[in-house]
């Protein structure tokens, strides 16, 4: 009894009363009218805008995202649509890849129709596409792949221009092509009217042959230019359809220049050969023209050094001044004394590769050799070398206290060099990056010891 009378003062004492339960429970209403109006406008997941009314809400629940307004919605659509449209054409060029090699090239090449260097002159550098193509393909698969399986169904999660970026060494392969083409189609035209078996297995192949699609070997070995022209438009939609919030945004640009710039190099080169083709055109700017400049830069350094192009690293590029101190004084006098000239300079290093893959992706292995290719400003539409390429192994590089805007290069038993930039913090920069890779080659301290009275020998030496 006695529990049951204090269970009644507790309900009867709570201290609530009938008028504040009244406004507690009008609170609570309040509120969740406030959640639910909050929620009707709550901003957009992909924009930040508040356009989402209930009304949409309830008539459009299955059309669109809970979480995403309606312009944003449409726009991951076009964008799934777009990244699945790179992958699938992609698929469908590696198709045409194969069937040129497994159609045309081996049967060709099993029935002895042409020697091994006309095969050669007219199917090109068709196998390092293929394999391109085929590592390519499986990347951006696999990510499509896991992007399901994560439960992204939008694709938000795939970085196409990412993953570009990382197969970029595919386009050097595809100028090479595409620089062959014209040669190709040539050869092809004189050995089919020359050789009669050839060019009766050519028709039999187009009219009989369901892969090809009645379509003739000119069509598919075509197929390379296609795709390498199509690369920018397949990105821009990509571009278009993503926000400039999203990560893969800035690559997606990146990756579109890095493509153009190479098709304008390969046009430029075309015209350079006397061929009356080209590929398609696109608008320069002052970057593009930049970057057309370093690939053709970059192809003159390669060539004189002779090094394999997947086992080189262009660590730095860009244009120094450069002079020639006529003695090891000119300290004391000071770098006004000194005569500079306009250079491009490129810094390469030689990396032994520890995966067999020829991708940039692989992973480089030890400094094998380090040079800088010197190079005059253009002369004639042409690039000169200085000199034969500086070995680093072979060099001492120092820099002084009292000249902290210039840094030497000695070549021991030869040449002197004074360079500096025009900006005194990249003029460092290029002194560490060299100083870098003349250390880890040959014996440094050798070569210290060897050359006691340059200015590397002052106690003031930058460390």
């Amino acid at each position: 009894a006695t529990r049951t009378k204090s269970a009644d003062v507790e309900r009867a004492d709570s201290g609530l009363g009938q008028m504040p339960a009244r406004k507690w429970r009008s609170r609570a209403s309040e509120t969740l009218s406030s959640l639910q109006a909050w929620d009707a406008h709550r901003p957009c997941t992909d924009c930040g805008e508040r356009d989402l009314p209930v009304e949409t809400d309830v008539q459009n629940c299955n059309q669109r995202r809970a979480d995403l307004c309606e312009k944003c919605c449409k726009r991951r659509t076009e964008r799934k649509e777009s990244v699945l449209e790179f992958v699938n054409t992609e698929a469908s060029y590696g198709e045409d890849l194969r069937i040129i090699k497994e159609e045309f090239y081996l049967p060709m090449q099993a029935a002895g129709l042409l020697s091994q260097e006309q095969l050669q002159g007219i199917f090109s550098n068709i196998q390092e596409l293929i394999d391109l193509n085929e590592n390519f393909l499986e990347i951006l698969q696999e990510e499509i792949d896991q992007a399901f399986d994560q439960g992204d169904n939008d694709l938000m999660t795939v970085c196409i221009g990412e993953i570009f970026l990382e197969f970029v060494n595919m386009l050097p392969a595809f100028q090479t092509y595409c620089l062959q083409q014209s040669s190709s189609v040539n050869m092809l035209n004189a050995l089919e009217k020359e050789k009669e078996l050839l060019r009766i297995f050519l028709n039999v192949s187009q009219n009989d042959n369901t892969a090809l699609r009645r379509m003739n070997l000119r069509s598919f070995l075509m197929a390379p230019l296609q795709r390498v022209t199509k690369y920018p438009l397949l990105l821009s939609r990509i571009i278009k359809a993503t926000t400039e919030y999203h990560p893969d945004h800035g690559s997606l640009r990146e990756a579109k220049s890095r493509i153009e710039s190479h098709l304008e190099h390969i046009n430029m080169k075309t015209k350079q050969e006397g061929n009356t083709w080209t590929l398609r055109s696109f608008r320069q700017d002052s970057k593009k023209k930049r970057e057309v400049i370093n690939i053709e830069m970059r192809e003159t350094a390669l060539k004189t050094v002779g090094w394999l192009r997947e086992e080189t690293r262009f660590v730095m590029e860009g244009s120094l001044q450069l002079a020639q101190p006529p003695d090891g004084q000119w300290v004391k006098k000071g770098s006004k004394t000194l005569k500079f000239q306009n250079m491009q300079v490129l810094l390469l290093v030689n990396m032994k590769r520890v995966s067999e893959s020829s991708l940039e992706s692989a992973e480089p292995g030890p400094v094998k050799d380090a040079v800088l290719v010197l190079i005059r400003d253009k002369n004639n539409g042409k690039f000169h070398l200085l000199r034969e390429p500086l070995r680093l192994s072979n060099c001492i590089v120092s820099t002084d206290p009292d000249c902290d805007d210039t840094f030497e290069l000695i070549e021991i038993r030869r040449e002197a060099f004074v360079f500096r930039d025009s900006d005194r913090a990249r003029t460092h920069h290029w002194f560490r990056q060299i100083r870098r890779y003349s250390r880890e080659l040959g014996s440094w301290k050798k070569r210290r010891n060897a050359l006691p009275n340059i200015m590397i020998s002052t106690p003031h030496t930058r460390p």
